[in-house]
Order: structure tokens, then sequence, then C-alpha cells
């Protein structure tokens, strides 16, 4: 979950947001949504996919430094999920070339039935997702993670068309429960005391979608006296993911995770579809819901 969610509509730029509804168009790789010049759809082929993971390792290691000590020589972020993995793209129809030389940012979905397939979600590593699922037989469970956007797309277009694709991936497959990490800068949970704090105090998950993380890597988000939390600040310095992802109503799981890796603190964030904020439901709901006819 490296992406915020959606912004309020952009009204300054005068593109209105398109979305198909055709269940042959989920399956093809036509547009699930469109701003402007970008689309985005799911990834149709290997070479897409290759992609994607050549996106995602210009931004996860040559950006922001994840994976020091290790080269890919082919230059692609990948490992043993990708195969399984729906892979969400967006792509700028301006710029030259075939389809898969136009990726400006991607999504990676990892739905439940397949993550059995593949022997586990990627997070529970981290943290007990598998306890969390086994509590609700009745959800269908969609894990978001590996997303990310080139520097020159991170605008509130890329981040809203993104968006369009998962809210109608959700509704094709009858999602119920989203979740993911997201993650704060570096390897110090204390650099993020104040942020951290804030959420382990406020946005807790209920009983109901608790979710800890795993006890050999649990490390307490509450790192200062509640009461020294400026609750101000403390949403100022949290990452845009964390930020969006609260506003369309999730709540973070117990503890953090130091993440070596990708040189991230991860937390872990779990968003019921039905507890989506009313605004965003109304934004994207009526087009893409006829993905689930």
């Amino acid at each position: 979950m490296h992406a915020a969610p959606p912004p309020a509509r952009d009204r300054m730029n005068g593109d209105t947001p398109v979305m198909h509804d055709s269940l042959r168009e989920m399956k093809d790789g036509a547009p699930l949504g469109r701003i402007g010049s970008l689309a985005v759809r799911l990834a149709r082929n290997e070479a897409e996919v290759a992609a994607a993971q050549e996106v995602r390792y210009r931004v996860f290691y040559d950006e922001l430094g994840a994976g020091k000590g290790r080269l890919a020589l082919d230059r692609r972020d990948a490992d043993r999920f990708d195969p399984v993995c729906d892979h969400l793209l967006v792509l700028d129809d301006r710029l030259p070339g075939p389809d898969h030389r136009r990726i400006v940012g991607t999504y990676r979905l990892l739905r439940q039935e397949m993550a059995a397939a593949a022997g586990g979600f990627y997070s529970q590593d981290e943290f007990d997702l598998p306890g969390l699922v086994a509590r609700h037989p009745d959800q269908r469970f969609l894990e978001l993670g590996r997303s990310c956007v080139l520097p020159d797309y991170r605008s509130k277009r890329t981040i809203e068309v993104l968006w369009q694709g998962i809210w109608a991936y959700c509704n094709h497959h009858r999602i119920g429960v989203m979740t993911g990490c997201a993650s704060f800068p570096g390897t110090d949970p204390a650099a993020h005391a104040e942020a951290l704090t804030y959420l382990a105090h406020h946005c807790r998950t209920g009983p109901e979608w608790d979710i800890r993380a795993v006890p050999e890597r649990y490390c307490s988000m509450e790192l200062m006296p509640i009461e020294e939390v400026n609750a101000r600040s403390a949403l100022a310095s949290m990452p845009p993911l964390v930020k969006g992802y609260l506003r369309l109503g999730a709540r973070i799981g117990d503890g953090c995770v130091i993440d070596h890796d990708f040189c991230t603190v991860d937390v872990f964030v779990v968003l019921p579809v039905h507890q989506i904020a009313d605004r965003y439901i109304n934004y994207y709901g009526a087009d893409a819901r006829r993905f689930a006819a």
C-alpha cells in the first residue's frame, strides 16, 4: 500500500472521470477508468507485468533505496507473489511506444483465494492477517501492495484514476475488506513518534477487525505520552497514504514493523468496504458497481 487514496475531484483541470461497465472490459484489459489522457486497467500479459515491475524498481530501489546490497540484474522488483496477483496499471496515452512503455503507475492486488494458492498473503510475515481472515469467513479479503507512481505523475489525477480501478475491481470481485501495509520512511519508529502514538490512541481497529504485528517483529507505536501529542502536527507528519486511508474510514492495527529490505516502518491498514466514507462511495459507486452485475 504505497499510494494515497483518492482526493476530492480536481475541478481545475476540466477533466471528467469516466468509468466503463462491461465485464468483458475487466477481463480483456480495457480501461476501468479514465481521466484525460490517463487510463487504468489490469495488465494483460507478461510483458506488461514485467514493465510494472520495472516501474516498481525505479521507485523503490533507485529512488527510495530499497534492497540495499542486492541488485536485480534485470532491474525489476519481482517476487513469488507476482504470478498470482492482478496488476493494476495507469497508462498515459500521450506517451509514445507500445502500451507496456506507457505505464506511469501500478498497484498489486492479491485476492484471498489467490493468496491461498501462493501459500499465504505477502504481509503475513509482518502481521497476523491469516488470523483476521479466519475470524471473518463471510468476507472476501483483498491485499493491496507495491503501489507506486513515477515522480512526474504524482498528482490528483493519477491517484484518482488509480482508485477508480481499485473500486471497480472490488465491486467486480465482491471484495468485503481491503487490507495491506502503509509505510513510513526509514527504519527508526522513534523518528515518527508523534504520528505513530496518535495512530495508536485515536485510529486503532476495534475488536471486530483487530490485527497485531507478529510477535517476533512487533514494535510498539506508543512512543511518547499521549498528552504531549499535537493532533495537527501528528497528522501533518504522516505520509499521504496513511492520511488518505484514514479519510476513507480505514483503521490501523496493533504495532508497527521495521522492513529492512524496503527501509520503511510499516503499519497495517484495515478497510471494510462498507465503512468507506460516503463521499467516496458517491463519487465512484454508481458506475463501478456495474462491474459486479
